[in-house]
């Protein structure tokens, strides 16, 4: 038996990363699940996952609701995202430029976008909460003055670490991401000692039975709410788990892909619930920082935590937040070097990096922070979710085969090949999708902050994740039935779930295309 291991060691930590989105060499991909794993959890395993997770209590719900309202986000959010997982093995190359087998070669800069929008939010985020977390404890370990300045200071120099590890690429992001879910495990369950003595399940929030009628007619938008707002984050990891999954062997079997991608999102129970428990205990003890007006987690925890404690929520910040906020702008980085080709990988990373910068700056010091995340958020799995059931749907019906050649040809500023459809776009999977995350915004409906035209047609509850979902799903497979794709999209097997037609397919012609047709049509009538 030949041995195919490869026979040059792997790069190290401080080299910089060269490859794009371009495919990887099989020589290349030595990842395993478990990594796919660690940085997938310990990109959620951090502080700003605890921000989210005080969302149910700054909602009005109880311990309890809250907690059921947690695991229903977090499941249901990785039951969405863990199919994501299959595509990076599958081509070698991010799930961007994969969605071009479903929404055309011109149509994938939609999956660009979405990443472009989920790493500014959970950049931010990170940076927001983790700054915030490292000037109050230094204020009350050290007496440092809380200004503008010292945020200000606080938020560049994390912005510009997490910056600088994402310019050296995948290798060193999983070395930090291996530290953090070690250490911020261990620093999460420091945590539960330090508050266990002051922490109430009984917590009962503001639905109770003496509640007037005005305020429990809000209990199911806010139920729902909150668990949208929970359910944002797994789903924010959906255009990104190519970036890291791309590294993983072909021949990996896909449930252990999919299997670690779905247990790295039930595992962030551990830091949603210590939010969770947490806000409770600041709604009890220092109930002015959880005031819908101007909630504000950080301020709240620092307020009840034991002197001992300052410095582990100091430690937990920076650690978590690294995680997290390169996590989130590594793949915007990788990903817009394709779509601005004059850009390298470590250009394209400086320009999304400053431009997240910038709307941290904005955000925290001219909008309401809280709403802004909240609202935010809620868009994201809006137009995020019924993008990844087309790709889902699409991996499906194409039996998960693919030509990674004609992925690419965005990518080398070429055309045609089996990915081209109309012009490059593929108006089946754009049509399902913008008409599926149009409906979601429609039926939005976020007690107090954002509600759509039709939001309020089913009592108030917020039902545009599961319309989104239903309407992308039926839509996309019924066009794939009425207007038939061409037989050479799809692999030797044939379509399953669609009908095809015999089409010729444009040769790829441009920048170092061969004059030969690489991707002649295939022979047979749709199934």
């Amino acid at each position: 038996m030949s041995d195919n291991s490869p026979t040059t060691p792997p790069p190290s930590l401080t080299e910089v990363e060269t490859y794009g989105v371009e495919r990887i060499p099989d020589a290349d991909r030595t990842a395993t699940p478990l990594d796919l794993f660690r940085v997938a959890f310990g990109g959620a395993n951090t502080f700003s996952t605890c921000v989210l997770g005080a969302f149910p209590i700054l909602f009005g719900l109880s311990f309890w609701q809250g907690l059921a309202a947690t695991i229903l986000g977090v499941v249901v959010g990785a039951l969405i995202l863990c199919p994501m997982a299959v595509f990076g093995p599958a081509n070698g190359t991010n799930n961007a430029v994969a969605s071009s087998a479903h929404l055309g070669v011109h149509g994938r800069v939609v999956g660009s976008f979405l990443s472009l929008l989920t790493a500014v939010a959970f950049f931010s985020i990170s940076v927001w909460s983790s700054g915030d977390a490292l000037v109050g404890g230094a204020h009350r370990l050290f007496g440092m003055e809380r200004s503008t300045l010292s945020y200000c200071v606080a938020y560049a120099l994390f912005g510009g670490l997490v910056l600088a590890v994402c310019v050296y690429g995948f290798r060193f992001m999983l070395f930090v991401n291996k530290i953090a879910v070690t250490s911020a495990t261990v620093l999460f369950l420091v945590g539960a000692i330090a508050f266990a003595g002051d922490f109430d399940p009984s917590y009962a929030g503001v639905f109770t039975s003496s509640a007037d009628s005005a305020t429990q007619a809000l209990f199911w938008p806010s139920f729902i709410g909150a668990a949208l707002i929970v359910l944002s984050n797994p789903v924010s990891f959906g255009a990104f788990l190519g970036d890291w999954s791309r590294y993983i062997p072909a021949d990996t079997p896909r449930r252990k892909v999919i299997g670690a991608a779905f247990l790295s999102q039930l595992a962030t129970l551990l830091p949603f619930v210590f939010g969770l428990a947490t806000a409770s205990i600041i709604a009890t003890k220092a109930p002015k920082y959880v005031d819908p007006a101007a909630p504000d987690f950080v301020g709240g925890l620092l307020a009840i935590s034991p002197s001992w404690f300052f410095l582990p929520v100091c430690l937990l910040a920076l650690i978590g937040g690294m995680s997290t906020g390169t996590t989130s702008l590594y793949g915007t980085g990788l990903d817009f070097s394709s779509v601005f080709p004059r850009l390298s990988r470590v250009q394209a990373t400086f320009l999304v990096g400053a431009l997240s910068i910038a709307f941290i700056f904005i955000g925290r010091f001219g909008f309401d922070l809280v709403q802004s995340i909240s609202t935010f958020a809620t868009m994201i799995i809006t137009c995020t979710t019924p993008w990844m059931v087309v790709m889902i749907l699409g991996f499906h019906t194409r039996r998960g085969w693919y030509d990674p050649d004609a992925l690419q040809v965005f990518n080398r500023r070429q055309r045609g090949g089996r990915y081209w459809f109309a012009h490059g776009w593929n108006w089946r999977g754009m049509t399902a999708w913008w008409v599926a995350a149009v409906i979601g915004v429609l039926f939005t409906n976020i007690p107090g902050q954002f509600v759509g035209p039709l939001g309020d047609l089913a009592n108030g509850v917020d039902i545009s994740l599961p319309l989104s979902l239903a309407v992308a799903a039926v839509l996309f497979l019924a066009l794939l039935r009425i207007f038939p794709e061409p037989r050479a999209a799809y692999g030797p097997e044939g379509a399953r779930f669609a009908r095809t037609v015999d089409a010729p397919v444009p040769p790829i012609t441009g920048p170092g295309a061969e004059a030969a047709d690489p991707a002649p049509a295939l022979a047979g009538e749709g199934r």
